[in-house]
């Protein structure tokens, strides 16, 4: 059993049975490995800081600034971070603003104490005199006089969206008068009284309550009330509650003597939903037109209204509860009738987030319309792979595909609605290179004129001026720096090489890329790509011990393709670190990602232990004799199943904040993958239903305060597999957010591996401070 100490104050709960060198020849180890010194340790735990400051002028993703033919870039040079202003007409390039006075004004602030070459944003705004520079720092709004250097501050509402109606938050029954929404020709005047939509004449002399069907349990909400663009109509969402589930935390560590209570709204798989249900009014007519619900009326969400510029109408887009069909639904403003525009089905799910440039996390949803809805440009899966179509948006009919093959657009980055071209990202088009690399092409609507823009063999990214008539190009791969590029839109002529990154002394240093390596997957024919980290002072006559980096989120895909000074730290202790995208994951064809579909505990293990096994068949060195894995959030979920569900491969895990029952978790990504009603998979996919299967060594960490994935899953799955009798290791990080993180715990990662894979015990650390 289990050895617990105070659980709620101690940092593990340590699991023993034999010695450290007997368990790791009991899984394979050969014992060989050179024995580690506490220096070993010291280095794998600094040794990204110390990277950190031996590149030259690397730099992140460009912006550009509204109204000005500019755009902006961070670069970074021995640690310090600079942002960078370039015209793109003339090809100046300058400091963006004083970053030391604008360092002393936010600490003046603030009353903090923020560096100049580690300002704590990523992008700003300029007002368009170009004198103020807007930021945001957390969920405080920064205001700052370029001229003057003096910073004002306003606080949000992290709970309110704009847009106040979601599955996750629902705004109270509010009756503020203050609250007002004048119509676009300024004669009407509208708020929310008694639950209802009042509607009052700019002079006074006119009061109307337009609704009388609010009520505390079914009432307007003011943020969704949306004027027609001839102040003939107003549209607003009425909703009834759904059941609002709140997760305690009692936070043990604090400033204070006592503990600290407090709850946050937490909606679960299965959990009952708001209601929204879009209302018309007729502002002439003084009435309320119904429109009819059969084409919306089991929602996850609804999306804010769409008016047409003509009035003739608005539009919304319905994701219904189950996530496999996904409408657009226009309302005509005359009748109220509401007709499907385009619709989207599946035997699994819709990826109903929008489709953006962000490898980590992206949808599919892609939208533009052409000359005030006369046509729609619409992204879809349809035929099983990401791609654009043109819709008739008077009818709803499709004219043609635009873009087409085995291959993805990856994001939409600017249309020309007058030549009738689109400028988009897409990988796997190009035979013989990596499947996720991102390349630019224009097309025109028609699907004629495919041209690639961006012919390196590497991994792109461009950001186009709001004009069109520039953009940037930033690219780079793990063994290859970045550079920036910026050209001109009409002809594809380079302008200007805007910066090239030196990882010359980074690599003087011991920096060494990661391999990257594919192999078939389980069906045999469908690459499998990952990266293989080597150990320090790699000696490719020996062999050295496999650890897998899980993370297996179908929200993204995760394996490295950019440039990256980062090392993982167990590579400083003699091991070899992986990463691999396997079946489930997202940015591949439709077949690739519906392997997530009810059935998370698969997490692409088939096509993973494929890979590991070819590696260790054309690479002598690599160890597979003992294969440790780690990962966190859905990817300490991963690493658990790793043990419960193949542990003839797998035989050492770390597992960080995971959902280890996704009926424990967050609903929207949970009910996206595992499916709506909540069915037996989601017990089938849990790993504390699976506790008793446990072989293998496992360490659980969790953080007392985690707001995103509920502490009380890893939890519950500590006391079933005590119940199940089954040794296990848990630190437990009291105060702690999501992946608890911090040096102690990045530190009893490394110690478990070596313990549990080298056999070595890690150095006496309180004996060495002595």
């Amino acid at each position: 059993m289990v050895k617990i100490g105070a659980l709620a104050l101690a940092s593990s709960i340590q699991g023993a049975s034999g010695s450290a060198t007997a368990r790791a020849l009991a899984h394979g180890s050969n014992g060989t490995h050179p024995p580690l010194a506490l220096s070993d340790w010291e280095r794998a735990l600094t040794i990204n800081h110390r990277y950190r400051g031996l590149t030259v002028n690397v730099p992140e993703g460009p912006f550009w600034l509204t109204g000005a033919n500019a755009f902006v870039y961070r670069r970074t040079t021995h640690g310090e971070r600079q942002f960078m202003r370039v015209d793109a007409a003339t090809g100046l390039k300058r400091a963006a603003f004083d970053q030391a006075r604008l360092a002393a004004a936010l600490n003046e602030a603030s009353h903090k104490s923020y560096q100049a070459g580690d300002l704590p944003f990523e992008r700003f705004e300029l007002t368009e005199d170009g004198r103020r520079l807007d930021f945001m720092i957390e969920q405080v709004r920064w205001s700052c006089d370029i001229e003057s250097y003096a910073c004002t501050s306003t606080n949000l509402d992290v709970d309110a969206p704009k847009f106040q109606l979601s599955h996750h938050y629902t705004p109270p029954a509010e009756n503020n008068r203050d609250q007002r929404s004048v119509s676009p020709d300024g004669k009407w005047i509208v708020s929310i009284k008694n639950c209802n939509v009042l509607l009052r004449s700019k002079d006074g002399l006119q009061d109307v309550a337009l609704s009388r069907d609010g009520s505390e349990g079914n009432y307007y909400v003011f943020s969704t009330l949306s004027w027609s663009p001839d102040s003939r109509h107003l549209a607003a969402y009425r909703v009834r509650p759904g059941y609002k589930r709140e997760v305690p935390y009692l936070n043990s560590s604090t400033d204070q003597l006592q503990r600290e209570y407090s709850t946050m709204v937490y909606p679960k798989p299965g959990d009952a939903l708001p209601l929204p249900q879009p209302v018309l009014f007729d502002i002439a007519g003084l009435r309320q037109i119904v429109i009819d619900n059969a084409l919306f009326s089991n929602p996850f969400e609804l999306s804010p209204f769409r008016w047409w510029a003509d009035g003739r109408g608005f539009t919304f887009e319905y994701n219904q509860r189950g996530h496999q069909l996904y409408r657009l639904v226009e309302v005509d403003a005359a009748t109220g009738r509401a007709r499907s525009l385009i619709e989207e089905t599946s035997t699994t799910f819709v990826d109903y987030q929008p489709l953006v440039m962000n490898q980590h996390g992206t949808g599919k949803v892609f939208r533009y319309d052409v000359d005030d809805g006369k046509e729609i440009i619409w992204a879809s899966e349809r035929d099983g792979h990401e791609h654009l179509y043109l819709f008739d948006g008077q009818t709803g009919a499709l004219k043609n595909q635009i873009t087409s093959g085995e291959w993805v657009v990856r994001g939409v980055n600017h249309v020309d609605p007058v030549k009738r071209q689109i400028w988009f990202e897409a990988s796997g088009r190009n035979p013989g290179e990596d499947s996720y690399f991102v390349h630019a092409y224009r097309i025109g609507f028609d699907g004629e004129g495919l041209t690639e823009l961006t012919p390196e063999p590497a991994n792109h990214h461009v950001e186009f001026s709001p004009d069109g008539r520039y953009y940037v190009d930033l690219w780079s791969r793990i063994d290859l720096p970045p550079r920036m590029m910026l050209y001109r839109a009409s002809d594809d002529v380079k302008l200007m090489e805007v910066e090239t990154a030196d990882m010359s002394e980074l690599v003087a240093a011991g920096w060494q890329p990661p391999l990257s390596f594919h192999a078939k997957g389980r069906d045999g024919k469908t690459d499998i790509w990952g990266v293989i980290h080597l150990p320090a002072n790699f000696d490719p006559k020996k062999k050295y011990p496999v650890v897998e980096n899980i993370y297996a989120g179908p929200q993204g895909s995760f394996v490295p393709k950019s440039f990256s000074r980062r090392t993982e730290p167990l590579t400083q202790l003699g091991f070899v670190v992986v990463q691999i995208d396997g079946m489930g994951t997202n940015n591949r064809s439709r077949a690739f990602h519906d392997v997530a579909w009810k059935n998370l505990k698969d997490a692409g293990f088939p096509d993973r232990i494929l890979w590991h096994k070819a590696a260790a068949a054309r690479y002598p060195w690599y160890d597979i004799s003992n294969v440790g894995i780690f990962g966190g959030s859905a990817g300490g979920q991963s690493a658990v199943s790793a043990l419960l569900f193949h542990p003839e491969f797998y035989k050492v895990a770390v597992a960080n904040s995971g959902c280890y029952d996704n009926r424990i978790d967050k609903i929207w990504w949970n009910e996206q993958w595992m499916g709506w009603p909540v069915g037996i998979e989601y017990s089938q996919s849990s790993a504390i239903d699976n506790a008793y299967r446990l072989q293998g060594r496992l360490m659980l960490v969790v953080g007392e305060m985690d707001r995103n994935v509920d502490p009380s899953s890893s939890l519950q799955l500590a006391d079933r597999l005590i119940k199940a009798g089954k040794d296990f290791d848990m630190v437990y990080v009291p105060g702690a957010d999501h992946g608890a993180p911090g040096i102690y715990t990045e530190r009893k990662l490394l110690d478990f591996f070596v313990r549990n894979i080298l056999g070595q015990t890690p150095p006496d650390r309180a004996k060495e401070q002595i």
